[in-house]
């Protein structure tokens, strides 16, 4: 029997395709509207958590135009570091939405990276202040760098502030804040690091952290945070502190038995945002945050717009 090979869309080909913050965030909202009219579907992620540690996922959704069905499978294993190779791999892939032929696969690295930093860049157009000059990083690996990339594009930034474990991720960081323009602050302390700043991005990874040692009252009038890393970090209990909390599905966090935050401090999800039905900032000086799981539409949102975008090149 023949077969035909399908695509494959490794980090070359997607940094290729020079994908903007502006279509990520665009693509994102249209998911996110079309899953509320029935056109775009999502089930709650799977996760396997063995005994040595590792953490492994897989996420699903749909939708119908164009039809595609995306799949993302990964592993997160903190002692890769020992062999040379990211603490995440994984991979997409799509199918024909309506008959299940293959059509292509897609580095999940990436997807993972440009996607969570997608879902943030969306909470922020809606909860963060546009004239944004600073941001501070907890936590300095891929997820800073992806984030720092796309708030670039969004906000008239001027400087960062950095605190992280690792020396190579701090001064990688320090060298994407360079390239764009910014000056870096390497900080002491993770306090200092998200005092005093117009935005936050935590990105600790959840096998590297004892116990919580960031609090929300340390955030500045005004500020917005993307939490992402389950709030592993935060004191769940100064979440009170916000003005506001968003988290990325309302639905998901009900299925799922480790709550992100406390319910009654959570004010709505994404579809909230960008439906109108939940507003994310009121006033200038409110404290805002995002705290989220990494929802399947994301990585939907994400592999249909490259795939779009490399075919339209082919």
């Amino acid at each position: 029997m023949a077969t035909t090979s399908i695509p494959h869309l490794d980090e070359a080909d997607l940094e290729g395709l020079n994908v903007t913050a502006t279509q990520i965030i665009d693509m994102l909202d249209q998911v996110i509207l079309d899953s509320r009219s029935g056109k775009v579907w999502a089930a709650p992620k799977a996760t396997v958590l063995p005994p040595d540690g590792r953490y492994i996922m897989a996420t699903l959704a749909a939708m119908d135009n164009p039809p595609l069905v995306a799949t993302k499978s990964l592993v997160l294993n903190a002692r890769n570091s020992d062999i040379g190779l990211p603490q995440i791999n994984g991979i997409v892939t799509l199918l024909q939405g309506q008959t299940g032929v293959p059509l292509a696969t897609v580095d999940g690295n990436w997807i993972t990276a440009v996607r969570t930093a997608g879902l943030s860049a969306l909470a922020a157009k809606y909860m963060a202040n546009p004239d944004a000059t600073s941001v501070g990083f907890v936590g300095t690996g891929t997820q800073a760098r992806s984030h720092l990339r796309l708030f670039q594009q969004m906000f008239p930034l001027e400087r960062i502030k950095i605190s992280g474990r690792g020396q190579a991720n701090i001064d990688a960081l320090g060298a994407v804040a360079g390239e764009l323009g910014l000056t870096a602050e390497v900080c002491a302390t993770p306090q200092e690091a998200v005092e005093a700043v117009d935005l936050v991005v935590t990105s600790v990874t959840h096998t590297g952290v004892d116990g919580p040692f960031l609090r929300a009252d340390w955030l500045a009038a005004g500020c917005f945070a993307a939490i992402v890393d389950l709030g592993v970090p935060w004191h769940k209990d100064s979440f009170a502190a916000l003005d506001r909390l968003i988290i990325d599905d309302l639905e998901q966090e009900a299925a799922m038995p480790g709550k992100l935050a406390n319910p009654e401090d959570v004010k709505g999800d994404l579809t909230g945002l960008v439906t109108g039905s939940v507003a994310g900032r009121k006033g200038a000086q409110e404290r805002t945050a995002f705290v989220f799981r990494g929802h399947a539409l994301g990585d939907l949102a994400l592999a249909a717009l490259v795939y779009q975008l490399h075919a339209a090149r082919a």
